[in-house]
């Protein structure tokens, strides 16, 4: 760690704290900041000439709720649309309030939202949240593409608030799938393979789905149920 830094390291890990005290209060499980350089390239361009100056990135995590998800067998649930729906909101909603704290500070923020389509061919967002959260120290990127997260799997969402403030940033993790395949066998696209995650097959299966009696949106849910990263022995048999 630089010298500056070491001087700073106090402001730095109080900033990083009380940010995510107000995370926490919101019922967030997760909490980390990334350095920005290394997820600048993931950026859509609408977004990079706004974000030049600002150095870090806050990334939230909320846990879904495993009822809704051990619901999820072949295909989306409308409970779990609903769901998806509604901890978008909550999501979003905090990184504003984030957001609205720092600029209260005297510093600059970007809230980014959870699920907004910039890109409709990509079906991407402004940037992805999984890349800030993985440079943040939160989880590894799984066969599936997903974040996993130690604790909790798949099964969180996240937001990101982008900013010039001050954050003691933290590392990536080590961490893999191991032996484990059960997002490959579980996948109904076929998408996911020992020689990575097929995006395009994922997007027509998504099409497919969105077109169901009311789902209406792109999402699955299939591989999130499947992975077993986080459960205990007995929980994982359970949720075969």
């Amino acid at each position: 760690m630089p010298c500056y830094e070491k001087d700073f390291e106090p402001e730095l890990k109080r900033n990083k704290e009380f940010l995510e005290g107000l995370a926490r209060g919101k019922g967030l499980a997760l909490f980390g900041v990334c350095p920005l350089e290394p997820v600048r390239q993931y950026f859509h361009p609408s977004i990079i000439a706004s974000t030049s100056l600002l150095k870090f990135g806050i990334s939230i995590g909320f846990r879904l709720q495993d009822s809704i998800i051990d619901g999820i067998i072949n295909e989306p649930t409308l409970i779990y649309k609903h769901h998806y729906s509604t901890v978008n909101h909550l999501l979003d909603h905090t990184a504003v309030q984030i957001a609205n704290e720092i600029q209260n500070m005297g510093w600059k923020a970007l809230p980014i939202p959870a699920s907004q389509i910039v890109d409709w061919k990509q079906q991407s967002g402004h940037l992805p949240h999984k890349m800030v959260a993985y440079y943040a120290g939160l989880g590894w990127i799984g066969r599936s593409g997903l974040l996993i997260n130690p604790q909790f799997g798949a099964r969180v969402r996240y937001a990101t608030v982008l900013t010039d403030l001050p954050l003691k940033a933290g590392k990536p993790v080590k961490g893999d799938c191991g032996d484990c395949h059960r997002c490959i066998e579980s996948c109904p696209a076929g998408a996911i393979t020992e020689e990575g995650y097929d995006r395009n097959k994922c997007l027509e299966k998504l099409k497919e789905f969105a077109k169901k009696p009311g789902i209406g949106q792109f999402i699955c849910g299939v591989c999130v149920r499947a992975c077993p990263a986080g459960m205990k022995g007995e929980e994982k048999k359970e949720r075969q």
